[in-house]
């Protein structure tokens, strides 16, 4: 049994192949194609597809013209990246508490910690289950704003009947691959605003709108850059690959779902074992599930005897020198970080697989 699982289709080998057979590897039309086929089938808003999800973070800081002096709040429960792309723009990361029965960001905490420098709060859906939207763009709306959404872990998930992509002025998604969906490596920004999308479309290719610009006599185009850009663009091998796994991943999210609903009926009432909270207004997408234990080595341990893998995934990342080394009074986030592993949670996943899991929880360790 795997901890995670790679997923790559038949229908993604095929696309491909085919394009590596075209010659045009780069970016083109199955980048547009991938980018359409994300926003009609999984309902996501003016999908920019990247190269990376840390990419889709950094253009989004970059888009809201966040920078030096400028404040971002964000939990410590997520990956560097999170907190590095703040430090590549030069403004300073301010960590804020978490929920303790869900991993997400507490919009309380957010409010506490608002100065007259925050610029933005990114939210991150730890596992793939959904912040407390309407509280944190409330929030951001009263002090002004931007609301960056990292949705890493949850391509699938749906918040009060509106699908992650579509509630935010900014949404980021990976495709790195261990993730639902993946490409290879990519990732995609979703913009509400149509400015935003425009910019977002320029920015990540060096600011050149290649939309409008047409290539002159001489064999290059004639631009005018306005805005600094990057080589942040995805290519068309990476979103033939995407758009070959998007056919699974409807039934993929669907068995993922299945599993977690499995983990739940029979888990609830394990001695030194607590589930994280579910609100029935949200659908997690489930790229991990995670529970709180009492003596976690010990419980890592006895599943491992079994043959069952677990893991942390991440552990806070403020304590890291690059963001100051020094740990906040965040005390959800202290007994979320000493408490939390996650047992395995994919479309792979038999079910016998899923029983050895409890079976093995439920021997206790």
């Amino acid at each position: 049994m795997n901890f995670f699982q790679v997923h790559i289709s038949s229908q993604a080998i095929e696309s491909a192949t085919e394009v590596l057979k075209s010659g045009w590897i780069s970016e083109g039309d199955k980048v547009k194609e991938f980018e359409a086929a994300l926003s009609e089938r999984l309902g996501l808003c003016n999908p920019v597809t990247v190269n990376s999800g840390t990419s889709a973070l950094h253009l989004a800081l970059a888009i809201a013209h966040v920078g030096p002096e400028d404040e971002v709040i964000l939990p410590a429960q997520t990956f560097v990246a999170t907190g590095m792309v703040v430090l590549s723009k030069r403004a300073k990361p301010v960590f804020v508490d978490i929920q303790p029965n869900t991993g997400n960001i507490c919009p309380k905490s957010i409010s506490e910690k608002i100065t007259e420098r925050t610029k933005a709060v990114i939210a991150v859906h730890w596992g793939g289950y959904p912040c407390d939207l309407d509280e944190i763009n409330n929030l951001a709306e009263r002090h002004n704003l931007i609301v960056i959404e990292d949705a890493a872990h949850a391509l699938g998930a749906g918040y009060k009947g509106k699908p992650v992509g579509s509630i935010s002025r900014f949404t980021a998604f990976s495709f790195q691959a261990i993730k639902h969906l993946t490409t290879g490596d990519g990732g995609a920004l979703c913009c509400l605003d149509e400015e935003d999308y425009s910019s977002a479309l320029n920015r990540r290719w060096f600011g050149i709108d290649r939309t409008h610009d047409q290539p002159s006599v001489l064999g290059e185009r004639e631009y005018d850059i306005k805005e600094v850009g990057y080589n942040y663009h995805m290519n068309n091998l990476a979103a033939a690959v995407g758009l070959g796994n998007l056919e699974d991943f409807p039934s993929n999210l669907k068995r993922r779902r299945e599993v977690a609903k499995l983990y739940r009926d029979n888990l609830k009432d394990v001695p030194g074992l607590q589930l994280l909270d579910y609100e029935d207004d949200r659908d997690s997408a489930y790229w991990l599930f995670t529970v709180l234990v009492e003596r976690r080595e010990d419980f890592i341990r006895a599943l491992k005897s079994k043959t069952v893998p677990t893991s942390v995934v991440h552990l806070r990342i403020d304590k890291n020198s690059v963001f100051g080394g020094q740990v906040p009074d965040l005390p959800n986030q202290e007994k979320f970080n000493d408490m939390q592993v996650a047992i395995p949670i994919h479309s792979a996943l038999t079910d016998e697989d899923v029983n050895l899991t409890i079976e093995a929880i439920i021997n206790g360790w």
